[in-house]
């Protein structure tokens, strides 16, 4: 087995051991927060009425987090094509997705210029494949075809729902500390809402943290994935570069536009730098701390960015050329 797949494998499994041992300790502090002001209230069955509390304050928020997945499937600013309106481009998808063993997707056209392109869905047969015109107008034939075996490399890892399955404690830390800052005045309830929030806020941070890892690593594993299925890695390096380049070029208007589909893209389409925006009456006035959230914005991006550096995904595609 070569070595970077090795490497990629730990990687993985390494991540899922860490949102493990996370998720435990979620539940375990929730369960705790209830029992402590079960223990509080005196109540003689504390531990499972903390056992029913947090089971049923966990089931809701999963609910409601996981019935806004839906709203990306609805395709916004994107309208589906067929082999009438698209002949090449579903002709390209249909081999494609012959070459990696899953059914053809639907197909839809973003009309943003921002380079997206992404494959949403969590069953196979249920998958649309968007891509932007942004990342049509960018690509040659053979680039094009390279990324949409890398998205469709996603479908058949099953990457969607192994991702639903992963983000479980940001997904239920995110929503339950999102209804909390909802209550105005919580007055007795802080006892319960004050050790929840902290929790939550925490378990978020690390979770999204260790999500963001596994994340770039089931990049990497579609883009090796992709590789094998074109047969030429050289065409997914040369597409992400020039993605790359026309992510730096894009505004950051239209970028914070697509942000909320950055993590599904093919690469992030967050902005690279946090927007500045000089004051005073001559525009010459720098923001207030603005060194502080420039470096803020930095230790974000390092800790939560869902795709590894552009500059590594094609070194390791060079490097597989090489090989080849």
């Amino acid at each position: 087995m070569p070595a970077g797949l090795t490497a990629l494998r730990i990687r993985m499994v390494a991540a899922l051991v860490a949102l493990g041992v996370v998720t435990v300790a979620f539940l375990a502090g929730v369960w705790a927060v209830f029992y402590g002001v079960c223990v509080l209230l005196d109540i003689g069955i504390a531990a499972q009425v903390a056992f029913g509390a947090t089971a049923v304050t966990l089931v809701t928020i999963g609910g409601l987090e996981y019935r806004q997945i839906e709203t990306i499937e609805r395709l916004a600013d994107a309208h589906r094509v067929d082999r009438e309106t698209a002949p090449a481009l579903s002709e390209t998808a249909t081999r494609v997705a012959a070459q990696l063993g899953v059914p053809e997707p639907t197909i839809a056209v973003s009309e943003r210029d921002a380079p997206e392109a992404m494959a949403v869905g969590l069953r196979p047969n249920a998958v649309h494949l968007v891509l932007s015109l942004g990342t049509i107008a960018a690509l040659d034939d053979d680039e094009l075809e390279a990324v949409i075996a890398h998205e469709l490399a996603h479908v058949s890892n099953r990457d969607a729902i192994v991702m639903t399955v992963v983000s479980l404690p940001v997904v239920l830390a995110d929503g339950l500390g999102s209804r909390i800052d909802r209550i105005e005045n919580p007055g007795c309830m802080a006892l319960v809402t004050v050790p929840l929030k902290a929790l939550s806020g925490g378990v978020w941070i690390v979770g999204r943290t260790i999500t963001a890892r596994f994340s770039r690593a089931r990049e990497l594993a579609a883009d090796r994935a992709a590789a094998e299925a074109t047969g030429s890695p050289a065409a997914l390096a040369s597409a992400l570069r020039h993605l790359d380049r026309e992510i730096a070029d894009t505004p950051d208007r239209d970028l914070r536009e697509a942000a909320s589909v950055s993590s599904l893209s093919i690469l992030s389409l967050e902005p690279a730098e946090p927007e500045k925006v000089m004051l005073g009456p001559d525009g010459a006035t720098e923001p207030s701390y603005w060194w502080l959230r420039a470096r803020l914005h930095r230790l974000e991006r390092f800790l939560f960015e869902t795709h590894p550096p552009t500059e590594d995904r094609i070194d390791a595609l060079a490097d597989r050329e090489r090989r080849r």
